[in-house]
């Protein structure tokens, strides 16, 4: 009935296998747990125990592929209808976490949990990945589906049924980080699926410090810069707040301007988002800005 899949990269994912085992198992359901290691090299031993779990699969891949090859390759190694993906850093703290994915095991629909940050970290190395987190991300199912029902979809905790997934798939040219979720939710609609939003979160505990997370956020910002560039996806201008300014502002000749002044700037916003209390406005500058620069 369903397939787990968590694709993996130098994380420890011996307790969240553990607890989705353990869920999995009360509630009678053929089930199996599909681990795929994405070029890892680190907790390869630690991780190799869940086999001892019955049902439970690890995969060591020797070459990183990508986060939207290594989902298809999940996928494709899945012998169930209903493929629930998890990513590595997630940990299950509802107690009916699968039981209430189980109800939508019946249907040919894509349905998505959600994302919750535990609010007793305060630590100020990560406070920009937590604000943005807390702010962007851990959103009820009504606040997720008021922008529409194929908005906020996310690949860190979804379910979706396999006849969905192989007439979508993720894009394998996207090798790294960044926006593999923005083009298969835009599949998604385009193809009219059944969406649900459910409060059904995983919290997100593989939490990047400030100075990698801004790192990740430049290799995303270039990702969907080449996405543009490639003239594939043009709804993308539409659906991104950040392409939208961005053409608006490339209209009127503006982006050398924009890029002298991100040269001058640049070290004073990293302060900010750098600090214990950054400011998201200065994230989304800062991103614009960064898209300047490598455009100009």
């Amino acid at each position: 009935m369903l397939s787990i899949l968590i694709p993996t990269y130098n994380y420890n994912i011996t307790k969240l296998v553990t607890d989705l085992h353990k869920q999995a198992s009360d509630t009678f359901v053929d089930f199996e747990i599909l681990v795929m290691e994405d070029g890892s090299t680190q907790f390869l031993n630690e991780n190799k125990t869940i086999e001892r779990l019955k049902y439970c699969t690890h995969t060591i891949l020797p070459h990183n592929i990508g986060r939207a090859a290594i989902r298809n390759k999940l996928a494709d190694s899945a012998k169930y209808d209903h493929l629930l993906f998890i990513d590595c850093d997630a940990e299950v703290f509802m107690p009916h976490y699968i039981e209430k994915y189980l109800s939508f095991c019946n249907e040919n629909s894509v349905v998505v949990g959600g994302t919750s940050y535990d609010k007793k970290i305060k630590n100020s190395k990560l406070s920009l990945r937590l604000k943005y987190g807390r702010k962007r991300e851990a959103m009820t199912a009504f606040e997720r589906a008021k922008d529409g029902k194929y908005s906020h979809f996310s690949t860190f905790n979804f379910l979706i049924s396999k006849t969905i997934f192989q007439k979508i798939r993720f894009d394998e040219s996207l090798k790294t980080y960044g926006h593999e979720d923005t083009l298969f939710g835009h599949q998604i609609a385009e193809l009219g699926c059944d969406m649900h939003h459910i409060d059904n979160p995983l919290l997100h505990n593989g939490l990047d410090d400030n100075k990698t997370f801004l790192t990740k956020t430049e290799v995303s910002v270039r990702n969907l810069y080449q996405l543009y560039q490639s003239e594939n996806y043009p709804f993308l201008t539409n659906q991104s707040k950040l392409l939208h300014t961005f053409t608006l502002i490339k209209e009127k000749n503006l982006i050398p301007f924009l890029a002298f002044v991100f040269a001058i700037i640049r070290p004073v916003l990293k302060i900010n988002l750098y600090s214990k209390f950054p400011s998201l406005r200065i994230f989304d500058l800062y991103k614009l800005l960064y898209l300047a620069s490598i455009t100009s």
